[in-house]
């Protein structure tokens, strides 16, 4: 569903070797979806987690990205960032301290 509550190949929620699903998911794989704009839309944390977590996260993920960067793509390959709870205004972020992650 569009929600991605149901189990999903893409997603490798339906897979035959559910030992590595598991482990892939305890091991803090994180999924993240692009939308038509292009925008990235991915958890990073939780309320509960302490500022260092968080930038700890926000910096795994980046580095994710980036590593996810066609050898064509030029320029500035994040334009623009935003931190957000689920319901609640959007923050931005800096881009430039974004782009000096690897």
């Amino acid at each position: 569903g569009p929600k991605g509550l149901m189990p999903n190949p893409k997603t490798g929620t339906v897979t035959p070797d559910v030992v590595t699903a598991i482990n892939n998911v305890k091991g803090g794989q994180v999924n993240f979806r692009v939308d038509k704009k292009g925008n990235i839309h991915a958890a990073i944390g939780k309320v509960s987690f302490d500022t260092d977590k968080i930038k700890e996260n926000v910096e795994s993920f980046v580095a994710a990205i980036n590593k996810q960067k066609p050898a064509s793509a030029k320029g500035r390959f994040i334009k623009h960032a935003a931190l957000s709870l689920t319901m609640s205004p959007a923050v931005s972020c800096d881009v430039n301290e974004l782009a000096d992650i690897k």
